[in-house]
């Protein structure tokens, strides 16, 4: 059996980088679990959650290897991405509970974080309709003849939709160095990959019918999902070529909060089976343990400090204030925040 631990992207890891992708996670799971807490609450937040639980190694995994021209792009299950990138847990949950201190000054919520200044570009609540924005992002760097790539999440449920085939001929035909990375968790919103997909294999085996490379990666195992993102990532960089990865995962909770169906769709005890023997924070603690690079007291530590981060971020969040009524109108168009002659005009793209 290989080991993915061998890989030379993981022989370079120090203890202190492998410690901290279990902080990462440890992060984004406390961060999830007290949103949920506020939004079970009422009152505090509006709009949907979408939960990242159970899926944490594939962010953290993934974005670990991105350097100074590597984007991120991904759609509504977009806290832990944002987490992975380094954005704060403060802006992160004041964005949840609509305040001005957000990352989005609070009119985004939950579906649409951002940190352009990280090379992260959301957050975005169509379905697949990153898909083609994660193109152009790619095809900007390759444009300005920069060595990098972009990292464009998808679920399983968006596949099917038509601006994903589109975006994926484009790759393929222009060589954009884009990274379409499937985060498949087995159900698009209520319903079964079996019965939502027609495939052969697995669904990012469709890349062969685009003339691109693709892979199947074991989402529990950080040093598969690295040693098998690097893969494409070189491939994006020199080559200037597109990849399809398939990384399977799992999610804990309902497609969203409101899911209230979450149990009957899916057998409970599939659910406790993903969490008792497949669960990534596990997996990879265990992991470290075995290695000699962290003690049981060691992971405790950094479970509680992001604990501690995740309730700080919460009070931060209930104590900003909101956004004022006068900023309705600003950040809706770049244009006429910006005053240019087209915002001045409302000549946004003719000139009669």
């Amino acid at each position: 059996m290989q080991s993915f631990a061998e890989a030379e992207i993981n022989r370079k890891l120090t203890p202190d980088e492998k410690k901290s992708f279990l902080l990462e996670m440890f992060r984004i799971r406390r961060f999830e679990q007290t949103a949920l807490k506020y939004y079970q609450m009422g009152g505090r937040m509006g709009g949907f959650l979408h939960l990242y639980i159970g899926q944490e190694s594939v962010a953290v995994g993934t974005i670990s290897l991105c350097g100074e021209h590597d984007h991120v792009i991904t759609a509504y299950r977009n806290h832990g991405h944002a987490l992975a990138v380094g954005m704060s847990m403060d802006e992160c949950m004041a964005e949840l509970f609509g305040k001005v201190t957000g990352c989005s000054k609070g009119k985004g919520g939950s579906m649409h974080f951002f940190a352009p200044d990280k090379n992260y570009w959301g957050g975005h609540g169509i379905v697949a309709g990153q898909t083609p924005l994660g193109l152009g992002l790619a095809y900007a760097v390759k444009y300005k003849g920069l060595k990098g790539s972009c990292l464009c999440y998808l679920g399983d449920g968006a596949v099917n939709q038509g601006s994903y085939h589109e975006s994926l001929n484009i790759a393929s035909l222009w060589n954009i160095p884009v990274i379409y990375i499937i985060e498949n968790n087995q159900y698009s919103m209520g319903t079964s990959l079996e019965r939502s997909s027609a495939f052969k294999g697995c669904l990012a085996a469709r890349a062969e019918g685009y003339n691109m490379a693709w892979d199947e990666i074991n989402g529990e195992d950080i040093y598969e999902v690295r040693a098998k993102t690097w893969t494409a990532i070189e491939r994006a960089h020199n080559e200037s070529r597109p990849t399809i990865l398939e990384i399977k995962t799992y999610r804990y909770y309902g497609h969203s909060v409101a899911d209230a169906n979450a149990k009957k769709y899916r057998d409970p005890a599939e659910i406790e089976k993903y969490q008792k023997f497949h669960d990534p924070l596990r997996l990879w603690q265990s992991t470290l343990i075995k290695e000699g690079v962290l003690t049981e007291e060691e992971a405790k530590k950094l479970d509680e400090q992001a604990q501690a981060e995740a309730q700080a971020a919460a009070k931060f969040a209930e104590e900003s204030p909101n956004p004022p009524e006068s900023d309705i109108f600003t950040d809706v168009y770049y244009e006429v925040d910006q005053q240019t002659p087209a915002g001045r005009t409302g000549k946004h793209f003719f000139n009669d």
